[in-house]
């Protein structure tokens, strides 16, 4: 029973000190400078070793210009603890003061320290930078440094180069510290990719080029090549990476898998002439019989997605070549599923796309395989308008694949399958999850039709012109671009000056972009650009003019104002990253 009530004792206590700390909290967070420090006051009282609390003591005393007793404490509890980090509390107290030479003899007492024990520097940088004193923490780092080579500091140094704005010297620290440690390359790399990205300092692209191209030169280890890959991948300059992956290749030519990849993701980012000279590449340079398969798979759907009537023939010609080379095996499912699709989706012929897809159900396959054939099915039973066998196979791989990426596309494809149907409510419930997934491309596909269904039931509880325009989606994810185009025009005419209309231009515009009509894609943009200057689709129609006039009948001067009015008008945009990358370029910028 003593046990017991000890027990209860214990929790209570525990559950009140956490209740007076988030009551501390919230007045400190409100400003409430004097009621945060009496009770921090009471916690430091019953918890004395507590170093959080005496330090939220500390920083009410100063908020309350109290300093004289900031200063009190501080001393004694250095007398009491001999803790280093204490010094520099005691030298800031003095700085806030505007007493510099009192403060500045405090913190090279805690310098002091380190050149008597140099694992001192790990908490006494830490303090320093805690209080943007970011020289000292670099000298703390410094000084053990020389009394200890042996230790290592480079990634915290490189991130105080970072916060002093000195690029140049972060590059650096960056970079040797990625050779000395590769282990550490993906965080190294991702802090990197923050500075390449933001708007602030367009010298930095340039500089960690220059360093990485420098490094290449001098030395024949691939480590950098694959560096400066990754840098040119970044800036979405394929046919650069691929120089680079070419070079590690004829030192290893183990490395294909790498340029495969590459490969992969030129054609993600519509660099077609890149991603074909890649796996053309590929094509001619090993007899891997799954890199083979993969880069012929790529190929054929470039030539899939870019085809008209008249190339429908050669196509199937060359599937079945290549089908009938490789034979059906689990290593051939890439081509299987690109014969299904295209006998399905540009074919017509459903039925025969199934059977392809239920034979290869029969093979040995992995779950991801056993998901991905299940996902095509239901793809194809949605093309014929058999909506409850489609959301069973789309459901049985959301159960199957959980939490994964391949699960959460079945659970975006059943809210797309809603939508089709018109069940707008359950469409809503399902995307609303999807939201937050963990790929970013099926959140943003996600948020895009939440906002469509919603934006559109606000001012129509009926929501007609939404089920016309569900049913003008579902054309066009049959192909049926024509059919597809002339419900688009009927909501226009039908329901002029109501929210579809620029969500309705702009489906209009991107179905004429897709069969190579760019004069009447540009026409559809222009009308949002021009009437709807607010509507959330502003910056998609500026981008895919942008892109146009860029890619598709390469009239620069018009496409740089465009990209220009992204960067200076839609800094949130999806687009604005790479609308100010091709602006550049097209500007004649060399600090790329």
């Amino acid at each position: 029973m003593k046990k017991i009530l000890s027990i209860l004792f214990l929790f209570l206590s525990l559950w009140a000190s956490a209740q007076n700390e988030q009551l501390a909290n919230n007045y400190f967070d409100r400003g409430e400078f004097e009621k945060a420090l009496v009770s921090y006051e009471e916690l430091l009282k019953a918890q004395q070793g507590n170093s959080n609390y005496f330090q939220k003591v500390i920083e009410c005393y100063q908020q309350l210009q109290q300093f004289d007793k900031a200063e009190k404490a501080i001393q004694e509890r250095l007398d009491k603890y001999k803790q280093s980090s204490l010094l520099i509390e005691l030298g800031f107290n003095f700085q806030l003061q505007k007493n510099q030479e009192k403060a500045n003899k405090q913190y090279n007492q805690a310098i002091d320290r380190i050149k008597k024990n140099a694992n001192e520097a790990y908490g006494l940088a830490y303090t320093f930078e805690r209080k943007a004193l970011f020289d000292y923490a670099l000298l703390a780092y410094k000084t053990a440094l020389e009394i200890d080579p042996r230790l290592s500091f480079n990634f915290q140094m490189a991130m105080l180069y970072g916060q002093k704005g000195e690029t140049d010297l972060m590059i650096e620290t960056y970079l040797m510290e990625a050779n000395l440690n590769p282990q550490n390359l993906p965080i190294i790399q991702n802090q990197l990719s923050r500075f390449m990205t933001e708007d602030g300092d367009e010298n930095f692209n340039n500089s960690l080029k220059k360093a990485l191209l420098i490094r290449t030169q001098k030395t024949q280890d691939v480590f950098w090549n694959d560096f400066l890959s990754w840098y040119f991948v970044q800036q979405k300059e394929y046919g650069k990476a691929f120089i680079q992956q070419k070079a590690i290749y004829k030192r290893n030519p183990e490395s294909f898998g790498n340029i495969v990849n590459l490969g992969e993701m030129a054609i993600e980012d519509n660099d077609q002439d890149s991603a074909k000279e890649i796996l053309t590449f590929v094509l001619e340079n090993t007899n891997d019989l799954e890199l083979l398969i993969q880069a012929h798979s790529y190929l054929m759907e470039m030539k899939i997605d870019h085809a008209t009537d008249k190339d429908y023939v050669a196509i199937t010609a060359e599937l079945d070549q290549l089908i009938k080379e490789f034979g059906v095996s689990p290593y051939t499912l890439s081509l299987l599923e690109l014969e299904a699709d295209f006998t399905a989706f540009h074919l017509n012929n459903p039925e025969k796309a199934k059977a392809i897809l239920k034979n290869a159900m029969e093979m040995p396959l992995n779950r991801y395989q056993t998901a991905a054939i299940k996902m095509q099915l239901a793809d194809i039973l949605l093309l014929e308008e058999k909506y409850n066998q489609a959301l069973i196979y789309y459901s049985q791989v959301g159960e199957d694949m959980g939490g994964d990426i391949t699960g959460q596309e079945a659970q975006l494809k059943t809210a797309k399958t809603s939508y089709f149907k018109g069940d707008f409510e359950w469409a809503t419930h399902q995307l609303k999850v999807l939201k937050s997934a963990a790929s970013q491309l099926i959140a943003n596909d996600a948020l895009d039709l939440f906002l469509l269904i919603s934006d559109n039931t606000v001012e129509d509880s009926t929501q007609i012109a939404l089920k016309k325009f569900a049913r003008a989606d579902f054309l066009l994810y049959q192909n049926k671009k024509a059919e597809s185009l002339a419900q688009f025009q009927l909501i226009l005419k039908e329901h002029k000056g109501e929210e579809i209309e620029p969500v309705t231009l702009l489906r209009i515009g991107k179905t004429y972009e897709k069969m190579g009509d760019f004069t009447k894609a540009l026409e559809n943009y222009n009308a949002i650009v021009t009437h709807h200057k607010e509507c959330i689709y502003i910056d998609e129609a500026l981008y895919y003019s942008a892109e146009i006039y860029n890619t598709n009948l390469s009239d620069v001067e018009k496409a740089k104002p465009l990209y220009e009015e992204i960067i200076f008008k839609h800094e949130d945009s999806i687009f604005f990253v790479d609308s100010r990358n091709k602006y550049r370029k097209l500007r004649g910028d060399t600090n790329l």
